[in-house]
């Protein structure tokens, strides 16, 4: 008896005999085959079909050996690509092909069996990103005839959701006329991925009511009504849109797979390809023969009930954006028309009201069906949506608007009002705003105010209705309207918790709890509320300058330094209904502040947005207020940035040029014309220092390197190599010198003076500058010894 099949144990001889069951065999059981008894059947062979492993078991040594290429697959994709060679001879690549070959080839005749497996299903979606078209067009291939079984199964739709999605790019390249040809030992004739995808489609179309409704085929569906039509609002092309086709729960799992790209050339895994842009007729017409086929297998009730269905939802809400794609919703009868219970009917017949239905009452309040209203409302033609306006939501505003639900529903139903409907919004809400701000759901009052700045009117409600939502009533008061929106609570609240900040007894206590304090007052609702108000018209915008401008200058930094907060900052300056005027004053109001503002990662980007945006007069002055703050700025992780965008040598030394720079940098002259005027004045001076006319003789050709724009250190290095020439020249001169030579020397002692107190200000700037912490100077202590 081999080793490897003993038993641990006692050996009892006798009972083997007596554990044997006696019990007649019944119809289900196979009949005992002929032969010896030392033969055993395989598990799960000539019993009943196994829905987990529907094609069969891998092997074991099969199994090991896609491990080992799952392995070296993802430390190619984790690693840099491999560096090719100066001859251009050596493929870097092909490593990569023979290995991939190879597992190619063991692949062969097991696709099914690895679709399904757990372990295997992950290394086949891994290795569909590194296929050719030709190899994709073979694997596709090998799968026809089961994609029904496939699709239900819980690792294999993955694998096919994975397949869908690169045969995007695939079919992209054969609508431009780009086919992969099969190598010419092949046999037979493979078909391409359109037709491949066209037949996929003709094996799920039987059973594709039932397909939405599964949990795993429905979102093999939504991949394939991506690839059929994807200029749909929902495609699921991509992973991160709105439509993705993997669940979170699965989508969670596969980012923890690693990186899922391709093993070859940075142009293959950078390629973006898709269908967006041609989309072959036999594919929309194969999108219009899904939505019929839906409409003629389904009633009204049970179109209904798939909208509340959490996995037949998504479903549907792509059906309904590719009926309106195909110009198929304003028909009787249409999905769209059975969801929104006979609106779209109601429409063509001319009726301008309708009884309304309580089953579309409940999807604006249902959590999974309120998505589907949202894309209904958003899709639908004018003539359904003012019954669905005037039927549902006129009159019930201001208790939708505060529903927990149905505001995403309002919000997205403001989007498309016109000028009437807009003022029946605020006259309704005149008296929610508030209850909005308290329950933290202001996407309706967001949505309003954008509205109004779309249509440019009714902005003077806009501004009333922010100040009625923080309770703001005196002037006042709402010069408090920036802060107050930031944290999104009324006035009282906010007051209330001002007061109850820290005392200053203890600064660096108070530090740690103002800034944890800030960033949980700064709120992203509110931030956005006030760039919203920022778009308004110039004196409907108004207010919420002067409440910036009323904050002192600590209160502008903590916003400045707010990554959420900043944004409100940004749209200040980019806002064409700003007037110019307020942008000054905003930009000089940080002028004896700006080295604080620039110390800090988001300050920094604010303080260059600030200098971007000001003009020369203004930039003087900012960069003015900053000599006295040089070394502070040197200092700074962040300022140094910022100070030398500033140039602050060149501005002590010539102030000329500097404004001449800096008003180039505004108009968007190019720094070579720059550099040439820089290059001219420099070759004058270096002229006159040699004796020579400044006109009159024909300068020399100058090399290569001193062509270039030179700096702040390039011009005192070449000042010192004058001096050097001036002094040889006048050590070696036999004549007394001309004119033009006295005043060269007079020009040269004066350039040594100002060198050397150049100089001595560099130094003196190094010896003061900050030095390390205790714990820097430990360690470079014992790194010395």
């Amino acid at each position: 008896m081999p080793r490897e099949n003993r038993k641990r144990g006692k050996k009892h001889k006798n009972k083997a005999t007596e554990e044997v069951p006696s019990h007649e065999p019944s119809h289900s059981e196979p009949e005992p085959q002929v032969g010896p008894s030392w033969i055993i059947s395989a598990p799960g062979e000539g019993s009943e079909f196994n829905p987990e492993v529907p094609f069969g078991y891998v092997d074991a040594d099969v199994k090991a050996y896609f491990r080992t290429v799952d392995i070296q697959i993802r430390d190619w994709q984790e690693a840099a690509d491999a560096p090719v060679d100066e001859d251009g001879t050596v493929d870097p690549n092909a490593e990569k092909h023979m290995f991939f070959v190879a597992a190619l080839n063991e692949m062969r005749e097991k696709e099914k069996q690895l679709a399904t497996d757990p372990d295997c299903s992950i290394i086949l979606e891994r290795m569909a990103f590194s296929m050719d078209d030709f190899v994709r067009r073979v694997f596709l291939d090998s799968l026809s005839g089961s994609y029904e079984t496939l699709a239900k199964h819980r690792f294999a739709s993955h694998v096919c959701q994975t397949l869908l999605t690169v045969a995007a790019e695939t079919m992209g390249r054969e609508a431009k006329g780009v086919v992969a040809q099969a190598p010419e030992d092949s046999d037979g004739e493979l078909r391409t991925v359109t037709d491949l995808v066209l037949d996929i489609c003709q094996e799920l179309l039987p059973s594709f009511s039932s397909l939405v409704m599964d949990p795993y085929a429905s979102h093999v569906i939504r991949a394939l009504l991506g690839l059929l039509c994807p200029s749909s609002k929902h495609s699921s092309s991509h992973e991160s849109s709105q439509g993705a086709v993997r669940s979170k729960k699965s989508a969670h799992w596969k980012s923890r797979q690693g990186p899922l790209t391709s093993v070859f050339d940075v142009e293959k895994r950078n390629d973006k390809e898709t269908t967006n842009t041609q989309i072959s007729p036999k594919l929309r017409a194969m999108s219009r023969t899904f939505v019929e086929t839906m409409r003629n297998k389904l009633g009204d009730n049970e179109v209904r009930a798939l909208a509340a269905d959490k996995v037949a939802s998504p479903c549907l809400l792509m059906l309904l954006d590719v009926e309106v794609e195909l110009e198929m919703a304003d028909e009787r009868g249409s999905l769209m028309d059975r969801v929104t219970v006979g609106i779209v009917s109601a429409s063509l017949d001319g009726d301008m009201s309708v009884e309304p239905s309580d089953y579309l009452g409940t999807l604006f309040r249902d959590p999974t069906s309120s998505h589907l209203l949202e894309t209904i409302i958003s899709r639908a033609s004018d003539a359904p949506f003012a019954l669905i306006w005037n039927t549902y939501l006129k009159g019930r505003l201001s208790r939708l608007a505060i529903h927990p639900v149905s505001n995403f529903v309002v919000a997205k139903v403001i989007e498309r009002t016109d000028a009437s409907q807009l003022a029946t919004t605020y006259d309704e809400l005149e008296n929610v705003w508030q209850k909005m701000i308290t329950t933290s759901r202001t996407g309706v009052l967001r949505s309003t105010i954008d509205r109004s700045v779309a249509l440019r009117t009714l902005e003077h409600n806009a501004i009333e209705a922010a100040f009625s939502s923080l309770d703001l009533v005196s002037d006042e008061d709402r010069l408090c309207l920036v802060p107050c929106m930031l944290s999104l609570h009324t006035l009282q609240t906010y007051k209330s918790m001002k007061s109850t900040e820290p005392s200053e007894s203890n600064p660096q206590k108070n530090g740690k709890m103002e800034g944890k304090r800030s960033s949980s007052q700064t709120n992203v609702q509110g931030s956005l509320l006030l760039q919203s108000l920022l778009k308004l018209s110039h004196p409907h915008n108004q207010p919420v300058i002067n409440s910036l401008n009323s904050l002192d200058s600590s209160e502008r930094l903590k916003i400045a330094h707010n990554a959420t907060s900043s944004r409100v900052l940004d749209i200040l300056l980019d806002s064409e209904t700003v007037p110019g005027k307020a942008k000054r004053a905003f930009v000089q109001s940080f002028c004896g502040s700006y080295h604080l503002l620039v110390d800090d990662r988001i300050g920094s980007r604010v303080g260059d947005r600030c200098f971007a945006f000001a003009d020369t007069y203004l930039k003087e002055k900012v960069a003015r207020s900053l000599i006295s703050q040089e070394q502070f700025l040197a200092g700074s992780y962040y300022g140094k940035f910022f100070c030398r965008n500033l140039n602050l040598y060149l501005l002590k030394s010539r102030p000329d040029e500097w404004k001449t720079f800096q008003s180039n940098k505004k108009k968007g002259i190019t720094n070579s014309a720059a550099s040439t005027s820089n290059n001219n004045s420099i070759g004058t001076r270096t002229s006159i220092l040699d004796g020579e006319p400044p006109n009159g003789l024909p300068s020399k050709k100058k090399r290569k390197r001193e062509t270039r724009a030179k700096d702040e250190i390039d011009e005192l290095f070449d000042h010192v190599q004058l001096n050097k020439r001036s002094k040889g020249d006048k050590a070696t001169a036999a004549t007394p010198p001309t004119n033009y030579a006295l005043d060269a020397i007079s020009t040269k002692q004066s350039a040594d003076r100002s060198v050397d107190n150049e100089l001595k200000d560099v130094f003196s700037a190094i010896r003061d500058a900050p030095k390390g912490d205790k714990k820097t100077k430990g360690l470079s202590g014992k790194n010395k010894q």
